[in-house]
């Protein structure tokens, strides 16, 4: 046989007939089928009146297919919808008419199919889903969806300030409460730039509790209003205390936890201190308070919500995947609060989509645990299924785990290892510039965790305030070398002087001697000249 010889393939595609087959977004469409589309837009009042050539169904499953292909445009992810339709007889719409599309259908059909879908998705025999017969979520809130810099969404949004100066982009206030063993996203909410306290935002999701879940809570949420609003709703909650908090001691239990009182709330109080010890005999010491409602030190051992405790983390990686693996790093789209809006509940309605996927496909083997299956994996297994436009409808014999849930399975993580890293972020902005908590730089195996309760000897008085002690004395600023040089010699100075003397590049000098005198630090003499404000520049008396 020639080894130049040539074979033909032939696959049949099924889609939607007509101007409603580019509406599909490849085998995910099996999580999110036309029909529930339809009821969704007609109870939202955006079906289209008339037949177009752009469906409102279709504009659904675009602007779904826009998160998943974050970097490019209108037209080229339009391509990739139909690149798979071969034969059939479709619209080539302008981007124009696109853009009219999304603005056509606005938020509303998103956040109700992102309210459909979202819930828990792990069974309770699945591992890491409950702990003792308690289903475990989170909430927490992300800060770090960036959106483009224009006025409307400064508007909304407003502008986030570091000690340097404003961040690049305004972003999207998010508070969402996950599941902790899957991932997945049980609701989710928007705030406004006057939304800055989580606990209220949070509060507004306590609706989606039930009896039966343990909800874990870092100290931003350690408010006696909203725990109690919490306990409410009937579930259980695992927060870790703020520092200044000093519950009273009521009753002392055999594990080392005692009984206390938060407001009216009989509660549990654990102090413990944890020695980590790292694999290049690193050791790091830390202290955990943590205020609980499981009173039963028999069945919920202290040591036992210590450990627990470490799967708050969870909900860091569900936002992980947002940011990274999905969007790549990209400012979302629009330049308004509706596009905004609408983007994110597509946002959030794609990734429950690849959970699901990625959850039916774990269950399918007996005994893995959720965390090893890989959310890369299942996103470009999807992408790929959208381009080819397969799966779309289920075949006579559907593969309940298809393309997405054979490539998950085939790709399974290996087992988590305990590992550390550092806390800090390169950029000098960063809250964490002058944060030396004892962890080594790099990511470094953990060989043991030595946990140690500490019963409260007595009920201890509360303490005065003091002083913070400084560890070392932090460098000088920018701002603080410059300011030096222009009180010893004080002279209107050239910003590319100062960049020469101080051996900083010049477009950051002037860019920063900009910003420095828009907030009134220093005055401008002339064109590329600065100077320190005098009483009569600042406008004191």
């Amino acid at each position: 046989m020639s080894e130049s010889a040539s074979a033909t393939a032939m696959r049949p595609v099924t889609a939607a007939p007509d101007v409603f087959a580019p509406g599909h977004v490849g085998e995910l469409t099996q999580y999110l089928p036309f029909e529930l589309v339809d009821d969704v837009l007609s109870e939202t009042k955006t079906m289209q009146r008339r037949l177009r050539d752009l469906p409102s169904r279709v504009g659904v499953y675009f602007v779904l297919a826009l998160m998943l292909f974050p970097r490019l445009g209108y037209a080229r992810v339009w391509r990739k919808l139909t690149a798979g339709l071969i034969g059939l007889t479709l619209p080539n719409p302008s981007e124009k008419a696109l853009r009219d599309l999304r603005r056509r259908l606005g938020p509303a059909p998103f956040k109700a199919l992102f309210e459909v879908v979202a819930g828990p998705l792990g069974q309770p025999r699945t591992p890491g889903v409950c702990y003792r017969g308690l289903r475990t979520v989170a909430f927490d809130g992300c800060n770090s969806l960036k959106v483009p810099d224009t006025e409307r969404n400064r508007c909304w949004l407003g502008r986030i300030r570091y000690r340097m100066g404003f961040a690049g982009y305004p972003t999207i206030r998010l508070m969402a409460l996950v599941e902790t063993g899957t991932r997945a996203v049980l609701g989710a909410l928007l705030g406004s730039a006057a939304d800055r306290d989580e606990p209220t935002l949070a509060r507004r999701l306590l609706i989606l509790l039930r009896p039966g879940m343990l909800v874990l809570l870092d100290r931003a949420f350690d408010a006696a209003g909203f725990l109690t609003d919490l306990d409410g709703t009937g579930a259980k909650f695992l927060v870790r205390a703020r520092s200044t908090r000093q519950p009273p001691v009521l009753a002392l239990l055999p594990d080392g936890s005692f009984l206390s009182d938060l407001d009216g709330l009989a509660v549990r109080v654990i102090d413990a201190q944890l020695t980590v010890t790292g694999a290049d005999d690193s050791r790091v010491v830390d202290r955990y308070r943590l205020i609980t409602t499981l009173l039963n030190h028999h069945q919920h051992p202290a040591v036992e919500l210590i450990r627990l405790y470490h799967e708050r983390w969870e909900i860091e990686i569900a936002y992980l995947a947002l940011r990274h693996p999905i969007l790549d790093g990209q400012v979302l789209r629009s330049h308004d609060r509706a596009g905004l809006e609408q983007e994110t509940w597509a946002l959030l309605t794609l990734y429950q989509l690849l959970r699901m996927a990625m959850v039916t496909a774990v269950e399918s083997r007996p005994g893995t645990d959720p965390d090893r299956a890989s959310f890369t994996t299942a996103l470009h297994a999807a992408r790929d299924q959208l381009v080819a436009a397969r799966g779309i409808v289920p075949a006579d014999r559907p593969d309940l785990l298809g393309v997405i849930g054979h490539a998950v399975l085939a790709t399974l993580l290996p087992p988590r290892r305990a590992r550390w890293s550092a806390r800090k972020v390169k950029n000098a902005t960063s809250r964490y510039i002058y944060r030396d908590d004892g962890r080594p730089t790099l990511p470094t195996t953990i060989i043991a965790i030595d946990i140690a309760v500490q019963p409260p000897t007595a009920d201890p008085p509360r303490r005065r305030r003091s002083r913070r002690r400084r560890s070392a004395p932090h460098p000088p600023t920018r701002r603080d070398r410059v300011t030096a040089l222009m009180r010893d010699d004080p002279r209107p100075w050239n910003g590319r002087e100062l960049a020469d003397r101080l051996d900083i590049k010049p477009r950051n000098m002037l860019t920063q001697l900009a910003e420095w005198t828009r907030l009134g630090f220093l005055a401008r003499t002339s064109a590329g000249a600065y100077a320190l404000t005098t009483r009569r520049d600042t406008g004191d008396p």
